[in-house]
């Protein structure tokens, strides 16, 4: 933990690095990559004398998320194919290109700015282009991504040359589909490489290169998104900095294993049925979106879109006739299932017909049922919006027809974009997506689903749930597995499971969705534009209170079916899980849903404007997508915590529950659909942070809350609120009510409270030495009765740790105090039975530079130590020697006393003559490495908010 907060603290922490040696740079190219690259590399110092890129199209910049496949581009690349190497055109097929984006952004800086429609004319330099270009003195030519044939008299001219960006590992993958080409073959790894400009086709000399795994189900969008675009853009500013200072290498490339390949075409895309299924889906990946892999269903050509690797077993559906393919394919719920010649499945979620219109796969058979709407004089007048929209787009036609066809009237995947944003801008708000454009081509169609979307009556879906069912604790209990997404559960993108354990046993509970970064990526989106453009940001507060009142009664409900679920899957006493895990959950969620119509602002007197009059006044608003990261010790209550507050400010969510018990917040998710909580507000995705890397969460995100036991570290700013746990000291004087302070062992939970798996659990007591003795005795006496054993038997008051490697860290801490020194009085070791049981231990004779003495357990095992009679002072400076500052307490009759040690304890809590008495409405948090930020109670609201401040003069 200490680890997790230093990590994060040094990330938010560091500055910008600014190098002592400069370079005077060209840059060459276009796309957002292109305006990265050039925002970063002046960032570091370094000056840009001219931006070099392409004319503007048609008066528009190309749109951010079509793929570059003009035509200018296509023919281009032919060229090159057909043998002119004479000049130098380097890079791939890149997602998200913006033309001329970052000439915009050089504009504003007022660097040179050059849009040469060409460098050659007949294979010859055009000689004012050239001379444009030598007049600006770069020291070395920077090229991110360039589509142009540049001459070697540009490549070679400045002092230090040329480097190109590539995203392959080179020398394989030469050409421009290099990261088509790494998913079509199937490649385990992807990457780039920034290489020195020669005169041939990505054969210059390496300067770096960096490599990344790829996922079963990766795109190129994922693959670019995830690693290409941010760690390229990281390498190229290196690059650039490596040249400044004279240490970077020039390694030749091998011809060993070298590969170039082509432009695919769409007539050479058809899939080959009769192969493997990881070979059709690597072959349909790696042509999504352009040109795009394609089949004949019914006597026409379909191109497949969205693949995935199927995982688990075959749902039910109607069979598909497929040419070419070894066994029909079948239409389910999910898209469209295909097998391999090794009788593996796939999955295909979208289907484009050569008319251009593109269905949900799951849609085959019912494409055409949609029954025409009446339309509202509202949506009349919608309607004629998005018509004035469609002319201004289509302008070669004089007027929009019911039946005007968008694409077979000219259109092109620009246009997709520039009509989804129109519509956003002008009618309403409403989202679409671009593949919206492609279900519904023609006008009619168009406003049929817009209208559908506006009126919402497409959103809802039937929710499927595929339980795993166990009959426990008198009772059969139904557990979702897979992650939820978007208001549905779902298998993880690739397909993946992990298996959760009972730690009263060791048996397997069920397998779980393994989640990966695409699943986050698909999680934060539905947040995203659930909060953007659907229900609930548009909520009245009162209206978004009442929903979350009513899950909170849905809690209620169920709640012996969820504290039996806490029970299994965490280790919980079900006493306990039923009281504290599940019942203080329920009053989590009550407490918030009644602050939602109570958030507000505030009216601040600033001085006057005269003769006018101002008025400031401040809004508490949203942050957004919050990802929330919750611990293993109290899966469900620490959900509430963090949720319920989130939420109540308005915000959505994307929630990372603890690998190791994910079932109870997987149960909570079919619960938040019964309430009516709308789609993609809130998402579950399980799994571990190790393989979808924590920061992807926190970079997509807005806010990033986090509970102990859980490491990440951020590459990126955002709000963060941290519970860190603690070594909590609890110093107990001799006028204590002494029968209250040993009773606190059992009953108000200082230590063995949740067998200790508790982060304000009291790891460290300090005892005065009158009575020290006395109360050792008393204590030992009080683990003596503690029953250890299966947590679903109503008389347990101590279950198990909450899984092995936890179990094996509380025995080696033991070991550890022994060998220190400390008096092992009782337990110290791992109960002789099944599961993960650990003996209540009771550590004495313990000083201050001893491990255990400074380092948080997480488990039962109390740490006693004395102190001289009437040393308060000194007591008080031993308990505050700790790097952490979560809780603490003390006990004694003397309220001077007690209020003395209370101001002087540094922690976020002090309890006094009680322990661990938490209520939703106390704000709770620590100081120092216990983290910052707080859970629970007005403040907790905060942590999801920011203020605007709004001034007026009138």
């Amino acid at each position: 933990m200490l680890w997790t907060a230093n990590q994060i603290i040094r990330k938010l922490s560091t500055s910008s690095n600014y190098y002592q040696n400069k370079l005077k740079l060209a840059l060459i190219g276009q796309s957002l990559f292109g305006q990265e690259v050039y925002t970063n590399i002046r960032k570091q110092g370094h000056k840009v004398v001219g931006v070099f890129t392409v004319p503007d199209k048609d008066g528009k910049a190309d749109p951010l998320d079509v793929p570059v496949t003009t035509s200018w581009f296509t023919e281009e690349c032919d060229k090159e194919q057909n043998g002119l190497q004479d000049a130098q055109r380097k890079t791939c097929l890149f997602p998200n290109p913006l033309g001329s984006c970052y000439a915009v952004a050089a504009q504003k800086d007022g660097t040179p700015v050059f849009k040469f429609p060409r460098w050659r004319v007949k294979g010859k330099p055009i000689p004012e282009v050239v001379e444009a270009y030598k007049a600006v003195g770069a020291e070395l030519n920077v090229m991110p991504f360039c589509s142009q044939f540049i001459p070697m008299e540009v490549i070679d001219h400045p002092a230090y040359g040329s480097i190109i960006y590539h995203p392959s590992i080179l020398p394989l993958h030469r050409g421009a589909s290099a990261i088509n080409w790494t998913l079509i073959q199937g490649d385990k790894k992807a990457g780039f490489s920034i290489f020195w400009a020669d005169d041939g086709l990505d054969t210059g000399p390496i300067l770096l290169q960096r490599e990344c795994p790829v996922e079963p189900n990766d795109t190129v969008d994922s693959l670019y998104n995830r690693f290409l675009f941010p760690e390229g853009i990281k390498a190229m500013v290196e690059s650039v900095q490596l040249i400044a200072d004279g240490k970077a290498p020039r390694i030749n490339q091998t011809e060993e294993g070298a590969s170039y390949e082509g432009i695919q075409k769409k007539s050479n895309a058809k899939v080959n049925l009769a192969q493997p299924a990881e070979a059709i889906h690597n072959w349909i990946r790696g042509h999504d979106k352009v040109p795009g892999a394609w089949s004949v269903i019914d006597g026409q050509t379909v191109t497949l879109y969205g693949s995935s690797i199927l995982g688990g077993s075959v749902p039910a559906g109607q069979p598909l006739d497929i040419e070419g393919a070894s066994q029909p394919g079948i239409v389910t719920k999910n898209g469209l299932v295909l097998f391999g010649s090794d009788g593996k499945a796939l999955l295909v979620r979208n289907l484009q017909f050569e008319d251009g219109k593109m269905i949900p796969a799951s849609k085959y058979f019912s494409s055409g049922d949609t029954t025409s709407m009446e339309l509202t004089d509202d949506e009349k007048k919608m309607a004629e919006e998005i018509r004035s929209i469609w002319n201004g787009i289509l302008g070669n036609i004089a007027v929009i027809e019911e039946t005007t066809d968008f694409f077979k009237s000219g259109a092109a995947s620009m246009d997709v974009v520039r009509l989804v944003e129109e519509v956003k801008q002008k009618c309403g708000g409403v989202q679409l997506q671009n593949e919206d454009v492609y279900m519904a081509t023609t006008f009619q169609d168009f406003i049929q689903m817009f209208v559908r979307r506006l009126r919402g009556e497409d959103q809802e879906e039937e929710m499927v749930i595929d339980y795993v069912a166990k009959y426990v604790n008198n009772m059969t209990v139904k557990m979702p597995w897979q992650c939820f997404i978007n208001g549905k559960f779902e298998d993880a993108e690739d397909g993946k499971t992990a298996d959760t354990i009972n730690p009263a046993d060791g048996s397997v509970i069920c397998k779980v969705a393994y989640s990966s970064v695409g699943d986050v990526d698909r999680a934060v989106a539905a947040a995203k534009e659930a909060f953007e453009v659907g229900p609930w940001g548009r909520m009245n507060p009162r209206d978004r209170g009442s929903l979350l009142y009513k899950l909170a009664d849905l809690m209620e409900e169920n709640q012996e079916e969820l504290a039996t679920i806490e029970s299994m899957d965490s280790g919980a006493v079900y006493t306990l899980a039923l009281k504290t895990h599940v019942g203080m959950s329920i009053q989590t969620f009550r407490y918030f849903a009644g602050w939602c119509d109570k958030i507000q602002g505030k009216t601040i007197p600033i001085n006057q404007a005269r003769p006018n009059r101002n008025l400031t006044f401040t809004r508490k608003e949203p942050l957004g997508v919050c990802a929330i990261v919750i611990p293993w010790n109290y899966p469900l209550m620490m959900l509430a915590w963090k949720s319920a507050a989130c939420l109540a400010a308005g915000n959505t969510l994307v929630l990372k529950p603890a690998q190791v018990t994910p079932l109870s917040a997987l149960k909570f998710a079919e619960l938040t659909v019964k309430a009516g909580i709308p789609k993609g507000v809130i998402n579950i995705i399980p799994g571990s942070g190790n393989r979808f890397h924590g920061a992807s969460l926190g970079e997509a995100t807005s806010c990033l809350p986090v509970n102990s036991c859980c490491s990440c570290a951020l590459s990126n700013l955002k709000k963060v609120s941290l519970e860190l746990g603690g070594k909590s000291p609890l110093i107990i004087f001799s006028d204590c009510d002494m029968d209250k302070a040993v009773r606190m062992v059992r009953e108000e939970g200082s230590v063995f409270f949740n067998k200790g798996e508790n982060c304000i659990a009291a790891g460290r007591l300090f005892v005065e030495e009158s009575i020290h003795d006395e109360y050792i005795r008393r204590v030992v006496e009080e683990i003596k009765k503690m029953n250890v054993g299966d947590p679903l038997d109503r008389a347990t008051d101590h279950g198990p740790q909450n899984h092995k490697a936890h179990m094996d860290k509380l025995v080696e801490y033991c070991e550890v105090g022994l060998k220190e020194g400390a008096t092992l009085v009782y337990g110290g070791k791992q109960v002789d039975r099944p599961g993960f049981f650990m003996e209540p231990t009771l550590f004495t004779d313990v000083e201050d530079h001893m491990f255990i003495a400074k380092e948080e357990s997480f488990g039962p095992i109390m740490v006693v130590s004395k102190f001289k009679d009437g040393d308060i002072d000194g007591v008080l400076q031993r308990a505050n020697d700790t790097e952490f500052g979560l809780a603490s307490g003390v006990f004694t009759r003397d309220i001077n006393k007690a209020m003395y040690v209370s101001e002087r304890l540094d922690a976020g809590t002090v309890f006094v003559n009680t322990y661990n008495k938490t209520d939703v409405a106390s704000p709770f948090g620590g100081f120092k490495q216990s983290g910052f930020g707080k859970d629970l109670g007005e403040d907790a609201l905060n942590e999801y908010l920011k203020t605007k401040a709004v001034t007026v003069e009138y």
